[in-house]
């Protein structure tokens, strides 16, 4: 049997996309830990904690579980071709044209509808401290600010980003060091009810039921978005085959530090029955402790979160966009890059449409917050989805010796991708179970329609696009 011979450009590791290869190791590491830390932790945990009481800690590192099952299959396709499409390119490789449009522009949909919310968060927050200041003139100033670093260089987008993130983990890291203080020395007012029988000694570690427990899985999902972030840092990272290893490697820690360390932390501390929706958890256990100033720390900190994302998300939409122009299926001026080699023209357009939302959502009801984050869950799965079900076609390619095996392959094969895709499923259910979730199936369904309606068009103005990229009847000719 002959080995395997790669061929085609596709294969042989990172294309030149004109890109700046100018992320570190450095700095993706440290937007591989921002994007697993979010406003969903912040402040989506209180109504997690509410509905499921201590065994919220299980969830979250049930889901941490699938998430980095999703990140090696990530992985081992980033290290197979390493590109600043990512899960669109597979997507396209291994499912077709048309999966790689869907995915691309539903990806492209997620960051958009997410930076609207996020801008708005911010407005408020800031609004805390200045209340005099009018929330739109706060959203303006955040969005022109943040267009204008990602227009800079994808340096300084790097280099704001780590500082982000910094923050989020120094908050956090500060507070499972105080909270394990209070337990083992007593100190503070909290320090008289704080220990560890809280995770079980009020109603039970599942207070109200496990279905209960499961139904939180939604909004446990939507808090690890972004977690993909680092695939679409790929092609441009100074050197993907070593940085881009050791980001994905390091998720489980931070799942356990980040997520798991801080609820058994803060849940033992204060007990689940005093946290409600609506209210962060960490605000709520600050002020328990006594910390001078607490509502003003973990507000500044919620506000660099709300920022980071949507900075993540002006630099992963002009991306996406380009390479859906690169591919015929987004308008061509989305394709060109600057001087200093940032797609200048897709962030423009996503920013103007994250305007939008701003203004959208300063005359709406809160309720609008919800539906924004159920769209932005929905359009995640199917990214989520996508990832695996490439990875499931790439490893039966080298299986079958089509094409060659990736540097850092994922443990267990296809096998925990199948696992995770199943979960995913479980997860859609439960959402369309949900009367106030199922909204998003609907907003969904219909952009299903507008993105088939599109393909259509595409199709009928340039036949050959339903060909192009990878698919299963080129990766037979490698070989």
């Amino acid at each position: 049997m002959t080995s395997a011979k790669v061929t085609d450009a596709k294969a042989t590791g990172a294309p030149e996309e004109g890109y700046e290869r100018g992320l570190g190791s450095r700095q993706v590491q440290m937007i591989a830990i921002g994007g697993a830390i979010g406003v969903g932790l912040f402040m989506g945990a209180g109504a997690n904690i509410e509905k499921a009481g201590p065994s919220i800690i299980l969830m979250y590192a049930l889901a941490g579980v699938v998430i980095f099952f999703i990140m090696r299959a990530l992985g081992e396709l980033l290290l197979y071709r390493p590109v600043s499409g990512s899960f669109a390119e597979y997507a396209r490789e291994f499912l077709g044209p048309f999966f790689g449009f869907v995915t691309g522009w539903t990806y492209w949909l997620m960051w958009v509808v997410t930076g609207m919310a996020e801008l708005t968060a911010a407005a408020i927050y800031i609004h805390f401290w200045f209340p005099e200041i009018p929330q739109w003139v706060s959203a303006l100033v955040f969005l022109v600010v943040l267009f204008g670093v990602n227009l800079i260089s994808v340096k300084i987008f790097g280099e704001v980003e780590f500082w982000f993130s910094m923050i989020k983990v120094t908050a956090i890291i500060g507070m499972i060091v105080i909270g394990l203080g209070v337990l083992t020395l007593g100190f503070s007012d909290a320090g008289d009810t704080a220990t560890v029988s809280n995770l079980w000694s009020h109603n039970g570690f599942f207070p109200n039921g496990i279905g209960s427990s499961l139904m939180t899985l939604q909004g446990v999902m939507f808090a690890y978005l972004a977690v993909e972030l680092v695939g679409v840092t790929a092609g441009e990272s100074e050197n993907p085959e070593k940085t881009l290893p050791k980001a994905i490697n390091t998720l489980p820690w931070r799942i356990i530090v980040f997520y798991v360390g801080a609820l058994l932390v803060i849940l033992s501390v204060v007990k689940w029955t005093e946290f409600h929706d609506g209210e962060s958890p960490f605000v709520h256990a600050f002020g328990k402790i006594g910390i001078p100033l607490a509502a003003g720390i973990v507000n500044f900190v919620v506000l660099t979160a709300a920022l980071s994302s949507c900075n993540s998300g002006m630099y992963s939409t002009g991306r996406m966009l380009r390479d859906l122009a690169a591919n015929s299926e987004a308008p061509q001026a989305f394709g060109k890059l600057t001087t200093r080699k940032t797609p200048a023209v897709g962030i423009a357009v996503s920013v103007a449409l994250m305007g939008i939302g701003v203004v959208l959502n300063y005359v709406v009801p809160e309720k609008a917050f919800q539906y924004v984050t159920s769209v932005a869950t929905a359009a995640g799965i199917w990214t989520w989805m996508m990832i695996l079900v490439s990875h499931i076609r790439y490893r039966a390619a080298v299986d079958a010796g089509r094409l060659r095996a990736s540097s850092f392959p994922a443990p267990g094969g296809a096998l925990f991708s199948w696992v995770a895709l199943l979960f995913l499923v479980g997860v859609t259910c439960m959402i369309a179970y949900d009367k106030d979730a199922r909204i998003c199936l609907y907003v969904a369904a219909g952009w299903a329609v507008a993105l088939g309606v599109g393909w259509a068009i595409l199709k009928s103005r340039n036949p050959q696009i339903a060909t192009r990229g990878g698919e299963e009847p080129e990766l037979e000719k490698v070989g």
